[in-house]
């Protein structure tokens, strides 16, 4: 049987280039079809995705607490915690939520003590704080939904024309990417855009999601706070306390078992500025057991520092916290003894202790705005006790890597202090001791044959005292 097909005329057949009359004939190939269904899937999931990580976070104001609601990163999973950052840390919500994508969280400012008056009027806190992380939670899904669409036409049009499809070709891809991004995102993303209202209606504070102390209850608040100072209270733990120096003169048996010393950061402000100061800070206090609850020294209790009746009179509350709820000591105990201090097991351990002590801080932020008496609220960084050289603690077995792990840990610390105290407005002391680390011949604090180990000497306690005055006058 003879060929029709000329040689010639196969091979223009096989390398001929379809023309744009040829795009719009609605002939498509199998082969075709399945490029742009595979066209049509990437960019719904792309879309999806994308409008996940474009979608600005909603941010509601209620309950005194500014928060900025959204989701977290998108899982295998089908259902889970939501997230809470706090400070800094993000801590798993004890609420479990359906689908892939949960609800995220983020406060970013407390100003409790302005709303003390609807509050006090007989406003449910609990119930327009419900409202408010639902309401945000649907504005956040309904932003998201229309990123959905528009990128998923952006996309799919870069797609057709990258493709070169004609205008049939374009509209199929426009409409298929459209409604499967959608439809997917209906499907699934909104399973948890649905389910979550009823599982946020249950809170009824910030530390309901995490498994928190109860919120603080809500007290009226003067209109008329003292414009001069004259009352201030030191609240705390064995820094501010001064541990290792001389003695308070005639302390009590409650000083003596706190350690408090006349060499404190608090007598050096009463000292220079004639205020009346009231350290109450002592050696092991915590947010928990110290601050907000009475602490056990020996076989003494010492009530809850911030109930003490001097606290409610003050101006001034200054607030040295942190060291015992991270068990610093605990840390340095371990680096020293470990052939490193940033393996995975001790920074699981502290990223654990953050955690924690950043729920803990939040309720000592609501507790002392609203303190009655308005007062202004420095809190205290720590200082780094290591700076420079560490060739003193080679005994010790701290070297420089050494060193540098601390440093970092510390800085860890300090970041949730600051970005805490930026949240409800209070001012941050930062006290230096660079060039009077424990291996200088000045040193600010005590080396580690001292009463006190890296806890301040009295110089150390006036640096912290400047510190003080200068986070002050910043006000």
């Amino acid at each position: 049987m003879e060929n029709s097909a000329k040689p010639d005329v196969v091979m223009r057949n096989l390398f001929h280039r379809p023309s744009d009359g040829d795009r719009l004939r609605p002939a498509p190939t199998r082969r075709r079809i399945l490029v742009d269904a595979l066209v049509i899937v990437l960019v719904a999931a792309a879309s999806i995705t994308l409008s996940l990580w474009l979608t600005p976070m909603q941010e509601v104001s209620t309950a005194g607490q500014t928060v900025a609601v959204g989701v977290t990163e998108p899982t295998w999973s089908l259902s889970g915690p939501g997230q809470l950052d706090l400070f800094g840390q993000s801590l798993p919500t004890t609420i479990q939520f359906d689908g892939p994508i949960r609800p995220r969280l983020t406060l970013s400012r407390i100003t409790l003590s302005e709303q003390l008056t609807q509050f006090a009027a007989g406003k449910d806190a609990a119930a327009t704080l419900e409202d408010a992380l639902i309401g945000g939670w649907e504005r956040f899904f309904i932003w998201q939904a229309v990123i959905v669409a528009l990128t998923a036409l952006l996309l799919a049009g870069a797609a057709a024309g990258w493709l070169r499809r004609g205008w049939r070709g374009t509209g199929i891809l426009l409409a298929g990417s459209l409604v499967l991004a959608l439809g997917v995102d209906l499907g699934g993303v909104m399973v948890t855009a649905y389910s979550a209202p009823a599982k946020l209606a249950r809170i009824g504070s910030l530390q309901d999601l995490v498994g928190g102390a109860p919120a603080p209850v809500l007290r009226p608040v003067p209109t008329n706070p003292a414009d001069v100072v004259q009352r201030v209270v030191v609240v705390g733990d064995s820094t501010a306390a001064g541990l290792g120096n001389q003695p308070l003169p005639k302390g009590t048996e409650e000083d003596k078992a706190c350690g408090r010393s006349r060499d404190a950061f608090a007598v050096d402000l009463a000292l220079v500025n004639g205020w009346t100061v009231t350290n109450l800070a002592c050696s092991g206090a915590t947010i928990r057991e110290g601050l907000l609850d009475s602490q056990s020294v020996g076989d003494r209790t010492i009530p809850a520092q911030l109930k003490d009746p001097e606290v409610a009179k003050a101006q001034v509350v200054i607030v040295s916290i942190g060291a015992n709820d991270v068990q610093w000591t605990s840390m340095l105990e371990l680096c020293a003894i470990s052939a490193s201090c940033s393996d995975n097991a001790e920074q699981a351990f502290f990223q654990q202790q953050l955690a924690t002590f950043s729920s803990d801080y939040l309720q000592l932020l609501d507790q002392l705005q609203l303190l009655p008496s308005h007062p202004a609220v420095v809190i205290n960084l720590y200082y780094d006790p290591v700076p420079g050289s560490v060739d003193c603690l080679k005994q010790q077995h701290i070297t420089p890597d050494k060193q540098a792990s601390l440093q970092a840990d510390l800085a860890a610390l300090n970041m949730i202090l600051g970005r805490g105290a930026k949240a409800a407005d209070f001012a941050v002391a930062a006290p230096d001791f660079t060039g009077h680390g424990v291996c200088t011949s000045f040193p600010y604090v005590q080396g580690v044959n001292g009463a006190a180990p890296f806890h301040p000497t009295s110089s150390g306690q006036l640096a912290i005292a400047l510190a003080v005055e200068h986070a002050l006058r910043l006000r």
